[in-house]
């Protein structure tokens, strides 16, 4: 996403939050800008009704790794982290990359993702 898409959306995420009446262009604006952003480190195509949906889960469960680590990895060490149609795969800051977990098919990654980020909110 470029600075001007960014600020488009802080600018209709703030309109959301203060209870203003989005236009159905603006909604649909929100949307795709907000699926831009989730799908910035997804390396495979994403297609279908639950694209969306998809792209979002891989977008939560980014945010908490980056904030809490994973196994061995502190929040510190991680740089960034991204999919691929087989694997999670972290980028350290030491410029090395560990994958997380491997798949067979890019339904059971994303199955990973969303079951992941279903026990998180069991949790919390």
């Amino acid at each position: 996403m470029n600075k001007k898409e960014t600020v488009k959306l802080a600018e209709l995420n703030a309109k959301a939050r203060g209870n203003i009446h989005l236009t159905s262009e603006e909604i649909n604006l929100w949307n795709e800008l907000e699926f831009k952003r989730n799908k910035e480190n997804i390396h495979f195509r994403l297609s279908g009704y639950d694209k969306y949906y998809n792209a979002h889960q891989c977008w939560d469960f980014t945010k908490y790794i980056l904030k809490n680590g994973y196994g061995r990895y502190k929040a510190s060490d991680i740089e960034s982290i991204y999919f691929s149609n087989h694997s999670i795969t972290i980028r350290l800051h030491s410029t090395a990359e560990d994958d997380i977990k491997r798949f067979n098919t890019k339904q059971e990654l994303l199955g990973f993702v969303i079951g992941f980020n279903a026990c998180l909110q069991e949790v919390a």
